[in-house]
């Protein structure tokens, strides 16, 4: 059975570029390409058996890392590799404790992609020359708000990123064609499993998720 592998970057010549890896790693594998949080969920849920996930964090619907570790909390089985135009150790060692399997830098040559990919496929955590040893001894950045972030359902996480946009009730149900009783409620139930009272404070928890600014150099990142 061809193997299915996911690209989510909202960049069109980048998600072009890692389809040409994928195609060089696996040259019969399915490609799906996302662009966005929203899609993701949809490709992930519509391929079920998808054997691999190859993330932008900062896709519209993600803040930082949320992305990523919504993906290791709803669906463990799948791997996920986060591309990234950040080369900080320090957003390689959050990934890697948030659950990724490999980080590819965006500046990595399209052999060290395919090799990347390979690697992952076949059961190993990819990381460029050297980074290895460097993030082993940092310090852990893995939160308890990360395993409840983890905890929420695909529409919950929906809502808390609206929300966090600033989106008011009436608009969510609007986008997300419910009602805003059903919003009122998902909300009430993201409150509970974060362990917030109200939306500041959960716009504030979110941000925990963020990668730094100074992480942020490139707008692809």
């Amino acid at each position: 059975m061809a193997q299915t592998i996911i690209v989510a970057d909202d960049h069109p010549l980048f998600r072009a570029a890692l389809k040409q890896a994928v195609s060089q790693a696996v040259p019969d594998a399915e490609t799906v390409e996302v662009d966005s949080i929203k899609a993701l969920q949809a490709a992930v849920e519509s391929h079920p058996d998808a054997d691999l996930v190859l993330l932008d964090l900062n896709m519209p619907g993600a803040h930082g890392f949320s992305g990523l570790v919504f993906m290791r909390g709803q669906y463990p089985g799948l791997p996920v590799v986060v591309v990234s135009g950040s080369e900080e150790l320090q957003v390689m060692r959050r990934s890697i404790d948030y659950g990724a399997s490999g980080f590819i830098p965006k500046s990595a040559p399209l052999p060290t992609i395919t090799e990347a990919i390979q690697a992952v496929l076949e059961g190993d955590v990819w990381l460029p020359d050297g980074v290895a040893d460097k993030i082993e001894r940092m310090h852990s950045d893995a939160t308890d708000f990360s395993e409840k972030l983890a905890s929420l359902t695909p529409q919950q996480f929906r809502v808390l990123g609206m929300l966090a946009e600033g989106l008011l009730n009436k608009q969510i149900a609007y986008d997300l064609d419910v009602s805003e009783a059903t919003i009122k409620a998902h909300i009430t139930a993201v409150f509970r499993k974060l362990g917030v009272r109200n939306r500041t404070q959960a716009v504030i928890a979110i941000q925990q998720m963020e990668i730094d600014p100074s992480d942020q150099s490139l707008s692809g990142s």
